[in-house]
């Protein structure tokens, strides 16, 4: 049988084409979605990777700290390091903000980042950066910063986080937050105070309410008063503390007496991506998958209507064919290769496409090979039943008009 399908393509087949491109760009538009979605997910998963941690102690009833706010005191990391299964305990402190560039030809140019507060020293500790592409780790109490490479800064360069220049010393890669935010790491107290410290003005203010308070300067209460204005000047507040815990000890082990006696909330691997996945993304996943969907219905409408077009426009062949005895069953299977032809041309359009644009994107887009696979065959299918309505107009034509006037 020849293929009445490849000889229509081939009499037309710079339309099919430029028909093929159009469609393929919109496909190209739905896998980049998926793999948008893909790349969320590949974020959060890859924070916790990269935090090093198998337990995350925050504030109790909080599903800190990337979630939710959480605060609680630094000292909680003793009690912590001195349950049975623990191998290492450290702060860690998580503020998103705009850092600036102090200097250079990028000078005043701002970028959002994840600040991540860790106690330097310990390269294996919990919360600090795991590898470097260049550079060296933090090994001063202040000022020095790791960046990842995303960040755009450079080693060497000095860099604002609200009042004080910190030095890039160290790049690291992948590192992000749970939104795709680069991170940029910076010793813990500095961090501390870019967070939780007062300004300037706002301590004086509260110094100034707080000696006009009558009750605070009584005799009896001696040294009070500047016991509370020192503590205004300080402070001691963290967002977590990270836990590792010893091989072959379940986390959850080392949870639970946490949650009992220490009044706080306790977190193991598989809670916390389930906070990061299904709650914390959740709203974004379901915008995406609408996105997806409404991309498939105009898909199937293009195609139904181009091949639907493409029909009527020799409605006097397929009446001849039908004259010289042209089964119904050929006529329908020309009109479903050509749109499955049309599907193929769009999916590999839009596959390449995809592939170049996705590093463009600011934020990690994920393309999976399953993503891919899944939508070939959604595409397939998609053209397959967009066919039906053209070939239901092929197969009502009346064999009569090959011989009409």
């Amino acid at each position: 049988m020849i293929s009445l399908a490849g000889r229509d393509i081939l009499h037309s087949w710079g339309k099919f084409v430029l028909t093929g491109i159009g469609l393929g760009l919109l496909i190209g538009v739905t896998l980049t979605m998926a793999g948008v979605y893909r790349g969320m997910v590949d974020d959060a998963r890859a924070l916790l990777d990269n935090s090093g941690a198998d337990l995350w102690v925050v504030q109790q009833d909080t599903q800190g700290p990337y979630a939710e706010s959480s605060s609680l005191r630094d000292d909680v990391v003793r009690s912590v390091l001195g349950l049975p299964g623990v191998v290492r305990a450290a702060n860690v402190t998580y503020l998103t903000m705009q850092v600036r560039a102090s200097e250079g030809r990028d000078a005043g140019r701002e970028v959002r980042a994840m600040i991540v507060g860790f106690e330097p020293g310990q390269p294996a500790q919990p919360g600090s950066p795991g590898y470097l592409v260049a550079g060296r780790h933090v090994t001063r109490s202040h000022y020095e910063a790791v960046v990842d490479v995303r960040t755009g800064f450079t080693l060497g360069q000095h860099i604002r986080i609200r009042r004080h220049d910190y030095t890039v010393v160290g790049l690291t890669q992948r590192m992000v937050s749970s939104g795709g935010d680069p991170m940029v790491f910076i010793p813990l107290k500095d961090a501390q105070e870019a967070q939780f410290l007062k300004d300037n003005d706002a301590i004086l203010n509260d110094r100034a309410r707080t000696a006009a308070n009558p009750a605070l300067n009584r005799p009896g209460v001696p040294g009070l008063l500047e016991a509370i204005q020192a503590s205004q000047a300080a402070n001691h507040n963290v967002n977590a503390v990270l836990v590792q815990v010893q091989p072959g000890v379940p986390a959850e082990t080392v949870a639970e007496p946490i949650r009992r006696w220490k009044h706080l909330e306790a977190y193991t691997r598989a809670q916390m991506e389930e906070i990061l996945v299904a709650k914390l993304i959740a709203t974004s996943a379901k915008q995406i998958g609408m996105f997806l969907v409404i991309l498939a219905i105009v898909s199937a409408a293009i195609v139904a209507f181009i091949i639907y077009t493409m029909t009527l426009g020799k409605i006097r062949e397929i009446a001849v064919l039908k004259l010289i005895g042209t089964r119904n069953r050929t006529i329908a299977g020309m009109i479903l290769q050509q749109a499955l032809g049309l599907g193929l041309i769009g999916f590999i359009v839009g596959k390449v496409a995809a592939t170049f644009w996705a590093p463009i994107f600011p934020k990690y887009v994920l393309l999976e090979v399953n993503d891919a696979l899944l939508g070939l065959v959604a595409v397939m299918v998609i053209c397959a039943l967009a066919s039906t309505l053209a070939i239901r107009a092929a197969l009502a034509v009346d064999p009569a008009a090959a011989i009409g006037g």
